[in-house]
């Protein structure tokens, strides 16, 4: 673990600087994911595909935690789960049973991110899964996209399915499980995964409030469907998500420990 304190460790003289950054980028995600309290301990994963090597992806050593994960730490393999470099680290069958299924697919899904966030777990519970209760949940009106829990994601021949529910969608509610986000970029996978899980802690407390005889406001679909076509068609001032909001989060990680950068 001793790597771990190395701040300011440079690229690798073999390493590919498009890798190198690929690798920087996810683990930043990581720090993320942890800093806002959505890790799982060692569970939970994020996978990168390594830039130029569509076969390949990267995903973190199985036993480190959200905060102890650095660029140089995460694992390369394969889509058959072969690791393509030298590494002590083993990593989660569900988590290459899960980012594999994605990868192979050639999509532009270059990142994808799975957690057990609680809000996004329990919402996940839910038979319309989020509701359009906030503006943050308007992104996500009738573009979220379900699977059934099947068990631990450890048999390959649910890989299959959890690519056809995904389909064409950026966010998977994964039934009494988790979430699953994809981006072009570790930046737009987080993103979606913020957003969502800032709509499912607000539906949460909605919910909750009806208890004591609050009624819920349901916009009508007109104008769920226009705020949700307003963020995807990035209308205005909107733009991909992550594309302005990442660059400020890695320089706050920077400030608060760069050590992910080694």
């Amino acid at each position: 673990m001793a790597a771990l304190q190395n701040t300011h460790a440079e690229k690798p003289a073999a390493m590919d600087a498009s890798e190198w950054e690929a690798r920087v980028a996810l683990a930043a995600c990581y720090r993320m994911v942890a800093k806002l309290g959505m890790d799982d301990l060692i569970y939970n994963h994020i996978s990168m595909r390594v830039p130029g090597h569509e076969e390949q992806f990267l995903l973190n050593p199985y036993g480190l935690l959200f905060d102890e994960i650095t660029a140089s730490s995460l694992v390369k393999i394969d889509i058959d789960g072969r690791k393509v470099d030298n590494t002590p680290y083993e990593i989660n069958l569900a988590a290459f049973v899960i980012h594999a299924a994605i990868h192979k697919t050639g999509s532009d899904a270059a990142c994808v991110l799975h957690t057990h966030s609680d809000a996004s777990v329990a919402v996940s519970g839910q038979d319309e899964g989020l509701l359009p209760l906030s503006q943050f949940a308007m992104r996500f009106y009738n573009r979220q996209a379900f699977h059934d829990y099947e068990g631990v994601a450890i048999d390959m021949d649910e890989q299959a399915r959890l690519v056809a529910d995904l389909g064409a969608h950026k966010v998977m509610l994964m039934r009494n499980h988790g979430i699953l986000t994809v981006g072009r970029t570790p930046g737009e996978a987080f993103m979606l995964l913020y957003y969502f899980e800032r709509a499912a802690r607000i539906q949460l407390a909605m919910q909750a409030a009806c208890a004591s005889g609050v009624k819920l406001v349901m916009p009508p679909h007109e104008v769920c469907e226009k705020a949700a076509r307003q963020f995807w068609e990035m209308q205005g001032d909107i733009l991909v998500p992550g594309e302005r909001e990442w660059p400020a989060l890695m320089r706050q990680l920077d400030r608060a420990d760069p050590s992910y950068r080694s």
